[in-house]
Parts: structure tokens; C-alpha cells; sequence
């Protein structure tokens, strides 16, 4: 898919809304924070909707905003012309990402594109700051999100040792389904075959073979406009052992 550079920040900023009560309702983290704090997040978070192939945070740029997914789906990745292409996961609905970056206040060292068309919320990174400063409950959140994120990346190397296609799939689809992460995701995935061929760096066809396989044995149901999991344990371990 195509880049289509719109100079993230200054386009998005320019085309974003205050977030309705269903946009709210897919902030999972905000009943966590105590009423001041969410007072402050709530009068500073903006939601923008973006489209297929669209960049919303660009390798060697500073964070603006904090941004999550409330409803569509991101892919994470390294897409530069001096560097093999590496995707690093996908975003789905629910996900939040970027908080090592908005902590640290580098630079982003990685690319974030729209797969589909989406609708983000951006948190900004001075509200950012002042929610670490003054909320235990923020505070918690993060550090559950920075663990949970640890062991997604650990099993993603994982994932680079196998040479076998149909357990690619099967762990990389996986990961999408992750409760913790991405609990807007339930267990029903809108994502296309050509969408998880992005993330997983095969062809739409290979991956095809890879679904129609798992929905044999029983461990997925191949449905309109998504993938339900029925067996995430099954999932997670599907195909051979590390090679």
C-alpha cells in the first residue's frame, strides 16, 4: 500500500473534532483516571478520521499527540527507502501506541499508516505529561501497557524465526487479538485477507490458504469482513515449534 504523506501532524490537527459519546465509548482507559484527571483529558482529546494509506506518525518526528485507535485499523513499520521493510504489528480497534515515544520525547522511530479508513483519538503530549504528573490512574494504565507491549514484541521475534507460513499467520493474527492492548477487538477482527497479508508480509493468496487451514481445524471461523477466534490458546500456538 502506497504512502500517502499529509504531514501528520499539521493535517491532522486541522482536520480533527472534539470526540462524541460513542467516540468516549471506546477510550477504554478513561474510567480508570480519577475525575480531575479525566476532566483534563476530556476537554483536550481530539478525534480525526483518517484514510487507507494514509500517514499518521512518520519515522524521524517528534510526537505531538498520543494517539489510539477507536475504530479501524493501523500497521506499525519501518517503510523507508534506506531499510528492508519491517512491519512491526498492527493496531486495531481499541489500541493505543507510541507512549515509549511520548515519554522519552524522541523522535519516532518507525512509520504508523492507515490500512482502512479509520477514526483515531489524539491525547496532547503536554496533557500527556500533566496526566503522568498528577494521576495515579493513568499511571497504571501505562505501566500495564508498556509490560503487555514487552512481551507482544518478544513474541514478534518469535514470530521473524518461523519459515512456516501457516504458523506466521496463525501467531501474528494472534496478536491482534489481544485483550489487554486491544480490548475493543472482542473476539470478532475486522480485518481483510489483503489487510493481514500487510502485516504478516505474505501474499493475500498465501494467506488464504493459511485461514482456510485454521478454520478446518477449528480454531478460527472465517466470517463476512472479519475473523473469529475460537480457540485464542489453539491460536497462539498453532503450527510447528520454533525452528
Amino acid at each position: 500500500m502506497a504512502l500517502r504523506d499529509l504531514t501528520p501532524s499539521a493535517s491532522l490537527l486541522s482536520r480533527s473534532r472534539t470526540p462524541s459519546p460513542q467516540d468516549l465509548q471506546g477510550i477504554h482507559w478513561l474510567p480508570r483516571l480519577e475525575p480531575a484527571a479525566r476532566a483534563l483529558a476530556l476537554s483536550s482529546l481530539r478525534v480525526v478520521e483518517v484514510e487507507p494509506g494514509e500517514l499518521v506518525c512518520r519515522m524521524g518526528r517528534p510526537p505531538a499527540y498520543w494517539f489510539g485507535v477507536v475504530d479501524g485499523l493501523l500497521k506499525i513499520s519501518n517503510d523507508s527507502l534506506m531499510d528492508l521493510p519491517v512491519t512491526y504489528t498492527g493496531v486495531p480497534s481499541g489500541g493505543w501506541f507510541g507512549e515509549g515515544t511520548a515519554l522519552k520525547r524522541e523522535v519516532y522511530r518507525f512509520n504508523v499508516q492507515a490500512l482502512r479508513r479509520s477514526v483515531l483519538a489524539g491525547l496532547p503530549i503536554d496533557c500527556f505529561d500533566r496526566l503522568l504528573e498528577s494521576s495515579l490512574g493513568f499511571n497504571r494504565f501505562l505501566m500495564q501497557q508498556l509490560n503487555e507491549r514487552l512481551g507482544q514484541f518478544i513474541a514478534a521475534r518469535d514470530i521473524d524465526r518461523l519459515s512456516q507460513p501457516d504458523a506466521r499467520v496463525a501467531r501474528s493474527l494472534a496478536a491482534l487479538f489481544h485483550p489487554v492492548l486491544y480490548p475493543g477487538v472482542g473476539e470478532l477482527l475486522r480485518i481483510t485477507q489483503q489487510e493481514l497479508a500487510y502485516l504478516v508480509g505474505l501474499s493475500r493468496q498465501r494467506v488464504n490458504r493459511a485461514l482456510r487451514a485454521m478454520q478446518a481445524a477449528g480454531v478460527i471461523r472465517i466470517e463476512y469482513g472479519g475473523v473469529r477466534v475460537l480457540a485464542l490458546d489453539r491460536l497462539r500456538n498453532y503450527g510447528p515449534a520454533l525452528e
